[in-house]
């Protein structure tokens, strides 16, 4: 429950990033000085916004290999910003077992998304999980 909550503070940041384009330690910082969290929730939240950033380019880049007919820049933020931290947890982040990331991620495109999200964003993550397993030599 705990890194569900820092989930969704790093969702709130990126979100901030992408529409206001600032800074994401920057936009953590203001908010949570404003709506205090534990610290450990603002630890894990700062872990996924400075992962999410030092690997972006492949982030994005399993996203669009996953999305093959719709382009990255055209789907809406909040899903594809779930999907960033959805694909930073498979992927990078070696605690966060890929279903658990992909459940997690679906559950926040309920909440946030639309009325499609949640098949969308599952479709997607699935879609790189099967990619990346059935083939773990994708190169960047």
């Amino acid at each position: 429950m705990r890194r569900r909550k820092a989930r969704e503070l790093a969702l709130r940041m990126l979100y901030q990033v992408e529409t206001a384009g600032e800074d994401p330690e920057r936009a953590l910082t203001k908010y949570c000085s404003l709506f205090p969290y534990q610290q450990d929730i603002v630890d894990y939240a700062r872990l996924l916004l400075t992962g999410i950033s030092s690997h972006r380019e492949q982030i994005d880049e399993f996203i669009r290999k996953a999305c093959e007919h719709w382009r990255i820049e055209r789907i809406a933020y909040v899903d594809k910003n779930v999907l960033r931290i959805g694909v930073f947890e498979m992927m990078f982040s070696g605690d966060v077992p890929p279903k658990v990331a992909i459940d997690e991620a679906i559950e926040m495109g309920k909440k946030y998304g639309s009325g499609d999200s949640r098949e969308f964003i599952n479709g997607v993550l699935d879609r790189i999980l099967k990619d990346f397993y059935e083939d773990n030599s994708v190169k960047f």
